[in-house]
């Protein structure tokens, strides 16, 4: 559920908005698209920083944040398809969006890394001695072996296998949406939730980002791995499987645990009901009666009898005094004496 603001005669009325689904879509794919342009844009030029894992890290999370501060109050800002599984196994997002998030995500950041793509200059390509823009692209994309950045770095001295590269996506991806579904959860009234999720995406990415360039997000993985130009088996596009298998046990692991530890309880709908008058039993074998009133009819109209009054002030203030027994209607001298 949205909040609608609406500023009228100075004063902030809030109404309660529900957005529709393409709404919703079209705020994945900006987020996604936000998301990817921050993180692969800048490690897509990150030589010019000399390979700073900081830069790239920082444009994630600020990209992160301002996507979300956007437009995550229309669709809970996942603008990744392992947080979109893990919303949907805690039951925080029906299983029928589930396919339509994914692929809105998808080409949000597809859109992002052709337009990233497309501005690549060629002078650059030729000055790094790559074979074409296909080759240039490829060093954004996620990898392990000989595809991870620990590889280059270390001049092919040191690498990230096929294990620990599995071994901490799933940790860190669990991490993640771990955090998001917690900081989202009504009863944590965190008001500042995308700027925690921003940060924490700084974080993780500096953690990744020399094992495997800093995925944890299959929509990130996928539109870096399709601009690339090595699909064998040890490509990176042979790789990109994992990126997607890992997130996505990740992303189950920390949604059924919040599941089981910190799921929201059940909301019912408030019934609005008037107060309810019990009145005394005629006789003690009879049960207690109650009768629902709507509020005003309780301010204008006491319910009043004999009988819901104690013994001795019913036999004083009996009928003589206009009060009728239970079932009766008012008599007209009864009427006469209450003008009176």
């Amino acid at each position: 559920m949205s909040q609608e603001y609406a500023v009228t005669g100075g004063e902030t009325d809030v109404e309660e908005w529900e957005p529709g689904i393409w709404s919703r879509l079209l705020a994945e794919t900006f987020g996604s698209f936000v998301l990817v342009l921050g993180i692969v844009g800048t490690s897509l030029y990150n030589i010019v920083n000399q390979g700073s894992i900081l830069t790239v890290a920082l444009a994630g999370g600020v990209a992160w944040i301002a996507a979300s501060a956007a437009v995550g109050r229309i669709s809970g800002g996942h603008f990744n398809p392992a947080v979109s599984f893990g919303a949907a196994l805690a039951g925080r997002l029906a299983w029928r969006d589930l396919g339509p998030y994914v692929l809105a995500q998808l080409v949000g950041a597809v859109l992002s890394a052709a337009v990233l793509f497309a501005t690549i200059p060629q002078t650059l390509v030729d000055l790094t001695q790559k074979a074409d823009k296909f080759d240039f692209f490829q060093d954004t994309a996620n990898g392990f072996s000989i595809n991870s950045p620990m590889y280059t770095s270390s001049g092919g001295g040191a690498q990230f296998d096929l294990f620990p590269t599995l071994l901490i996506e799933v940790i860190v991806t669990a991490v993640f949406v771990g955090v998001v579904l917690g900081v989202s959860d009504k009863r944590a009234k965190v008001t500042y939730a995308p700027v925690v999720t921003g940060l924490l995406v700084t974080g993780l990415t500096i953690v990744t980002w020399i094992v495997d360039g800093g995925a944890f997000n299959p929509a990130r993985s996928t539109a870096a791995a399709l601009f690339s130009n090595d699909w064998s088996a040890n490509g990176v596009g042979g790789q990109l499987w994992l990126f997607w298998v890992a997130p996505l046990i990740g992303a189950a692991l920390a949604a059924l645990f919040y599941r089981a530890f910190a799921s929201e309880p059940y909301e019912f709908e408030d019934v609005e009901a008037g107060p309810v008058v019990a009145t005394a039993p005629a006789d003690d074998d009879e049960e207690w009666t109650d009768i629902a009133a709507t509020e005003a009819e309780a301010e204008e109209k006491p319910l009043v009898t004999a009988q819901s009054l104690p013994a001795e002030k019913a036999e004083a203030v009996g009928p003589e005094a206009g009060v009728p027994e239970a079932g009766e209607e008012p008599t007209a001298e009864a009427e006469g004496k209450k003008k009176a």
